[in-house]
């Protein structure tokens, strides 16, 4: 059975969620931090895993 989780990225602007991602929670085990186009805010912003 994969470790691999599906998790949530929202917009640290906005706070709303763009993007579904997968991590293995094994090996990572900080909150994931990503540099993302918000369709919302209309530029590159960084985003945030959430809870679900």
């Amino acid at each position: 059975m994969s470790q691999d989780q599906l998790i949530k990225l929202a917009c640290k602007t906005c706070k709303r969620v763009n993007y579904w991602s997968r991590k293995n929670r094994k090996k990572v085990e900080r909150k994931i931090e990503l540099k993302k186009f918000c369709k919302w805010c209309k530029k590159n912003t960084t985003h945030k895993e959430s809870k679900k």
